[in-house]
């Protein structure tokens, strides 16, 4: 396919995006949808592990939204603002280490917003051609590709690892998969016509006097700007001891990468899920929104009235989701939607058939948009995510669970639980916990 030939962006005003044009930042602002939590590479400077509402930086999200949910976050935060030109996806991990819900939370915003800028970063490694194309057809105008280094031994020191399919690579190793794959992406981002922007974070003493180079080389693959991103020092990171880039430093790099591209210098190193106005805080107000919005059906569209819980007595969320023979089920009282009512109680099924039984259980939990239980493990989660169910572990009354669920109140963080394994340390002794 050549350039000619490939697809181009529609009526977009592109000039609206405040990361690409200066002067739109004091009146156009952006939102990144955090629905994409899985990395492929572990960079040393990044830690995924914390989130503060007043902490802003790449890998940073109050909450994880599938794409159904991102949708109706979306369409809120328009109803309530009208500066929003931009949407992107940029984490908290890579977007396409997830790729599905990558893809199709464009396709959602696309259909909802035909007019809006769709923009996304990703380090490149996997990105195909594939996915290259279906972008430039929903119209991503701006794709941002995080590189770090053109010479393999340099790159390899910014990486602990990375993975490609099934495979791990370190070291210089790492360093020229990455380098490999990046430059392959920024030829098909250009061939498809959409705009490619190139961050790069300045690492003192690993690659600062070696940006320069990247720069060198994008260029002429038809880069359209650079960003050179000073590190910031983030805890419990590999380079959690190095000093951040000074002013000094960063004009330098700055003036001698413009002499190949166009440089960006008005970052405000955007979290995962960014809204408004470049360096514009996230506020307590949108904080709660976008944490309601986590609690709806996975996709909010279907009609799903209804919540299942684990329980022994009806009273408490007291049994593991592999444990239970029979679950009970709760609606919102339609004579007070404060309360809610005990609907029905629905068989398990039968224990053994892995995951054929939590296909079976799915099928049978169809209305329901949450399961409650004291845990589940992977398999179970996983079959019940992919079927729109969301799985709370949980331990206490259960009203506070359906709280959460259909009024959005926070669970207590005693009242939450997490199962980490099965039989950890030990041989499993199949004792029904659900790890399928």
């Amino acid at each position: 396919m050549s350039t000619n030939d490939a697809p181009k962006p529609s009526e977009i005003n592109l000039d609206n995006h405040p990361c690409f044009n200066k002067e739109a930042c004091s009146t156009h602002g952006r939102i990144h949808l955090p629905v994409a939590p899985k990395c492929n590479i572990q960079c040393n400077y990044c830690n995924r592990d914390f989130d503060c509402v007043n902490e802003s930086r790449p890998g940073v999200t109050s909450t994880i939204l599938s794409p159904g949910q991102a949708l109706a976050y979306l369409e809120k935060i328009m109803e309530k603002r009208d500066d929003i030109a931009v949407v992107g996806i940029a984490g908290p991990g890579d977007p396409f280490a997830n790729a599905e819900a990558t893809m199709e939370t464009f396709r959602l915003v696309r259909e909802a917003f035909p007019e809006i800028i769709l923009c996304l970063s990703t380090n490149g490694l996997g990105l195909t051609e594939d996915y290259v194309k279906q972008l430039a057809e929903l119209q991503v105008s701006h794709v941002t590709i995080t590189m770090n280094g053109t010479d393999p031994e340099v790159a390899g020191k910014i990486y602990a690892w990375a993975r490609d399919n099934t495979r791990i690579y370190r070291g210089t190793a790492a360093g020229e998969l990455m380098i490999e794959k990046q430059l392959q992406a920024i030829r098909w981002i250009k061939q498809y016509g959409m705009i490619a922007k190139i961050n790069s974070i300045i690492v003192p003493g690993v690659n600062d006097e070696h940006i320069p180079e990247i720069a060198k080389q994008v260029s002429g693959m038809g880069a359209d700007i650079m960003n050179c991103i000073p590190l910031l020092p983030t805890k419990d990171t590999a380079f959690e001891n190095l000093t951040e880039p000074d002013a000094k430093m960063r004009f330098a790099l700055r003036l001698k990468c413009g002499d190949y591209v166009n440089q960006m210098t008005h970052c405000a190193r955007c979290r995962a899920d960014a809204i408004g106005k470049l360096s514009e805080p996230m506020s307590e107000d949108i904080h709660e929104l976008i944490q309601s919005c986590s609690r709806l059906p996975i996709n909010p569209k279907e009609n799903r009235p209804y919540v299942a819980v684990a329980t022994r007595e009806g009273m408490l969320v007291n049994q593991h989701l592999g444990e239970a023979r029979e679950f009970t089920i709760f609606g919102i009282d339609p004579e007070d939607e404060e309360e809610f009512i005990q609907i029905e109680t629905r068989p398990a099924p039968a224990p053994g058939g892995r995951d054929n039984r939590w296909g079976a259980l799915s099928d049978s939990l169809k209305d329901c948009r949450a399961i409650l239980v004291n845990a589940a493990g992977t398999s179970p989660k996983t079959a019940l995510t992919q079927a729109g169910i969301q799985v709370i572990e949980m331990a206490g009354i259960i009203d506070n669970g359906l709280s959460h669920i259909f009024h959005a109140q926070p669970l207590a963080p005693s009242l939450r639980r997490e199962f980490k394994s099965c039989g950890a340390g030990v041989t499993c002794g199949g004792d029904g916990t659900g790890c399928g």
